[in-house]
This record gives structure tokens, sequence and C-alpha cells, in this order.
């Protein structure tokens, strides 16, 4: 399991949080089990420890002046407009109870309908699945080696630990392989003169309507 450390946060408000953000820290807060705290943490700290064990990283969250909770980043607030991490919220978890995710699906290798002309169609790029904390995966793999052109992948053909339950239908499409389809380019000009020719032609084979039956007898 990770570990961050974090501090409470005893003064909120907007002034608050900028100093805060000043002395390079991170206002959070933690939800769930127990009562709502307001936190301070490291947003590097917690930057590294994602990109070490994943987005659903299961962290022991260790808060001074308060006791220990096993907490996963719920969801998380950047900068509009530069880098870096302005909020983030812990949802604190029962490491026995079942808890809902979505985990990235990642296409490992080059599919044999690629090399024959086909394009892939990757849909759903997050799978929803259900797990106790530990046991959630960082990614969900799939090999791409014998998947053949106008073949279509669905979650059913994924593939999970035993202990993780799989939310999203089994018939959804996770991926397609299709031959892109070119678009034959008509000449600039062309179809334009086709008209043309078109309307002069008739012209030269038809009677004028004013004299058509109308002729004097003679």
């Amino acid at each position: 399991m990770s570990v961050l450390a974090g501090k409470l946060r005893k003064v909120t408000g907007k002034s608050a949080t900028r100093d805060v953000r000043n002395d390079e820290a991170m206002p959070a807060v933690v939800y769930g089990l127990k009562d709502n705290l307001n936190l301070i943490v490291d947003p590097k700290e917690l930057q590294k420890l994602l990109e070490e064990n994943g987005r659903n990283a299961l962290i022991e969250l260790n808060i001074e002046g308060d006791s220990s909770r096993n907490v996963v980043l719920k969801e998380y607030q950047t900068h509009p407009l530069k880098s870096g991490w302005l909020h983030a919220d812990f949802l604190e978890v029962d490491v026995t109870k079942k808890i809902k995710v979505k985990v990235p699906v990642l296409l490992v290798g080059v599919a044999p309908g690629e090399k024959q002309g086909g394009v892939v169609n990757h849909i759903i790029r997050h799978l929803e699945i259900e797990s106790i904390p530990k046991n959630i995966p960082e990614k969900i793999e799939f090999p791409m080696d014998e998947v053949q052109l106008n073949q279509v992948i669905h979650v059913s053909d994924l593939v999970v630990g035993e202990d993780v339950t799989i939310v999203n239908l089994p018939t959804d499409v996770v991926l397609t392989i299709h031959e892109e389809k070119v678009k034959e380019e008509i000449p600039e000009g062309e179809e334009v003169e086709e008209g043309i020719e078109g309307e002069e032609a008739e012209a030269a084979t038809s009677e004028p309507a004013d004299t058509a039956g109308n002729k004097e007898d003679g």
C-alpha cells in the first residue's frame, strides 16, 4: 500500500487556500466512512505516488493530528493555464468491501488487421469495474496480435482477475478494425463542364418551343 502524509487544515476560505498553494502545498478533502476532513497534502508526492502505482492506487493517508485512513483518489482539479494540481478529493474505503472505479484499457501490439490497411477505432478507453481496493488493476491490457480486419472486440473478450467484476455490458464494443474508405475526388471544374456540355447538347437537339407545331399553311 502506498503512503501519503497529510495535515489537518484548520482555516478555510479563499485567502487561506491561496496561502496553502503559495507554500507549494495543496488543499484536499477526505470523505466516505467517517466525518469529512479538510487537509493539506503535497501535490508532487501525490502525483509521484500515482505515477508509480496507478490512478486507482490504495493509499494509506497518514494525517497529522488524526488517525491513518485508507483512501483512493476520487477526483482532482488542475490549473487551467499551467501545470499543477489545485485540489484533490479522497474517498475513504473499507478495504474488505468492493468499490466501483474506472480502469484504463491499453491495447498492446499491432494487429494483423492494421497491416492489411485497417484502422483501429478504440471506443472504450476506460472500463468500469468493481473490486476490493487492493485488487484493483492499474490497467487492463488487450493483446492485438490476433485481431483481424473487420473484427469487432467486445467487453466479453477482455480478461480481468478472478476477483474483479466488469460493470460494463458484455456486448459493449471496445474496438473495431475497418479499412478506411477513400473518397474519389472529382477534378476541379469537371462537374461544371459536364453540366454545360449537357445543356448545350440538349439545346442543339430540341426544337424551339415557339415554332414547334405552328407552321403556316402553304
